[in-house]
C-alpha cells in the first residue's frame, strides 16, 4: 500500500520534529534521509513555508514532491519586507518591479489557471492588494490597468 504524507515545512530547514517526524516514523522509513532530501530540494525557499508531499511505496522507497510557497510569501520576499501591511488600503509597505512579478509568475505558472505569463503576472499583482505592496510604484488596480493597456508587454515576452 502507498502512503502519502503532506506537510508545510520551513524551506531548507525541515526537521524530524512535527509535522514530518510523527507522520513518517510509524511508516518504518529512514526519516533522516527524507528530511535531508526535503531540505536539499527546498533550500531555494529558505525562510518560507513550502508545501511538501512525501509518497512512500510498499518497499519503503520514497518520492518527494515540492510545491511552491504561497504567492503572498514570494511577493513579501521579493519586496524585501518582513510582512504585509496591517491596513493595506492606507499603508504601503513595499514595491515590486515588473521583473520581480515575472519571476514570481514563472514560479507559480504550474499552480495557476492563467493561459499566459501576462495573466499570471496580473494574478501576482492582484495578490499585492491585501499586502499593501505596489507594482512599479502603482497601486495594484492602476497597475492592472497599465498591464492591460500594454505598458509592460516587453517584460512579459515568454522568452524573458
Amino acid at each position: 500500500m502507498v502512503s502519502v504524507v503532506e506537510a508545510l515545512v520551513s524551506g531548507g530547514s525541515a526537521s524530524a520534529g512535527p509535522p514530518l517526524g510523527p507522520s513518517l516514523g510509524p511508516l518504518g522509513v529512514n526519516v533522516k534521509a527524507i528530511i535531508e532530501k526535503i531540505n536539499e530540494q527546498t533550500a531555494a525557499f529558505k525562510g518560507m513555508q513550502v508545501p511538501v508531499k512525501v509518497i512512500i511505496d510498499d518497499k519503503k522507497q520514497f518520492t518527494i514532491t515540492v510545491g511552491t510557497p504561497p504567492t503572498s510569501a514570494l511577493i513579501i520576499k521579493e519586496a524585501g519586507v518582513e510582512k504585509g501591511s496591517g491596513t493595506p488600503n492606507t499603508v504601503t509597505v513595499g514595491n515590486i518591479t515588473a521583473k520581480q512579478a515575472v519571476k514570481i509568475a514563472k514560479m507559480k505558472k504550474s499552480d495557476t489557471l492563467a493561459k499566459s505569463l501576462k495573466n499570471t503576472v496580473k494574478e501576482v499583482v492582484g495578490s499585492c492588494v491585501p499586502l499593501g505592496i505596489t507594482f512599479e510604484g502603482l497601486k495594484p488596480k492602476e497597475a492592472i490597468a497599465a498591464i492591460n493597456s500594454g505598458k509592460f508587454d516587453s517584460e512579459f515576452s515568454e522568452a524573458n
